[in-house]
């Protein structure tokens, strides 16, 4: 019978790195979401299991574990780390987010629409509530609508805009196009506004996302856009996720609903943001 600790890196072989030289090329954010997914799917992770199975020192994984529960991902224990309560770890479908808080976001829509005129170059990022956005934006007749969704795209392909998709590769779970070729392809645009969906918004951090690669493509995003509106219902606020997208200082404007607490509220106006409450 295997021991514990060979069925442990039994598991890891078969969705981590293949060998030791494969992981030591893995970049930071790719080893501590890879860390990350070992914890949602056991429920913890111990530091000398890694070390060896990742073929990495024990103090650099704990540098690893102490910055997952810095961000509320982890809870770290003597020897490794647990699975935390509350933290927005999974990364749900596009299809299981659409039945959630719907009135809200659909109202947020409403809100976002009034920010935009015509003849604008909108961004739009990939989820549900940046869908709603989209299918309001149809009383427009002239715009140029960028996006990294496949679903937004086909949603708008009837319009009279002029539709450009970033390229890259399909996450599946979301129909969002991510890695360098979506990064590179933002960095030679400028648009007027950007919608920008959340994950988690902790006023202190700022917004996270469960996915690395989707948080590169983001922030290429907030960098090419003259102005960033953070649209997201309430549930979302004091909640924090794998990736750090940006700061709340890159955030101009935030549109919530109006459940969003008092505490909250105070923290994104003293950070000089305008809240929209809907």
């Amino acid at each position: 019978m295997k021991t514990q600790s060979t069925q442990a890196r039994a598991q890891a072989a078969q969705s981590g790195p293949s060998d030791e030289a494969e992981a030591g090329k893995m970049l930071i954010g790719e080893r501590r979401q890879y860390i990350l997914s070992l914890i949602l799917r056991n429920g913890r992770v111990l530091v000398s299991e890694l070390s060896e199975s990742l073929g990495i020192s024990p103090i650099t994984i704990r540098k690893d574990l102490d910055h997952l529960e810095a961000h509320g991902l982890a809870q770290r224990t003597h020897g490794g780390a647990l699975s935390p309560q509350g933290s927005t770890m999974t990364d749900p479908s596009l299809k299981e987010k659409e039945h959630h808080q719907i009135k809200e976001k659909q109202r947020i829509a409403a809100a976002a629409v009034k920010l935009v005129k015509n003849g604008q170059c909108v961004l739009l990022d990939s989820g549900t509530t940046v869908t709603a956005i989209a299918r309001s934006l149809r009383e427009f007749s002239n715009l140029t609508i960028v996006t990294n969704a496949v679903n937004i795209a086909a949603e708008l392909s009837d319009t009279s805009f002029e539709i450009m998709l970033t390229g890259g590769t399909l996450r599946k779970n979301s129909f969002s196009l991510v890695g360098p070729m979506a990064e590179d392809m933002l960095t030679q645009i400028r648009a007027d506004i950007l919608f920008l969906a959340v994950d988690g918004f902790d006023p202190r951090i700022g917004i996270t996302t469960p996915n690395v690669l989707e948080s590169r493509v983001n922030r290429a995003m907030v960098k090419a856009s003259r102005k960033v509106v953070a649209v997201c219902d309430s549930t979302k606020f004091d909640r924090s996720s794998m990736a750090l997208i940006v700061p709340p200082a890159a955030v101009h404007t935030v549109i919530t609903d109006d459940q969003i607490s008092e505490a909250d509220a105070d923290s994104l106006r003293s950070a000089a943001i305008e809240l929209i409450i809907v």
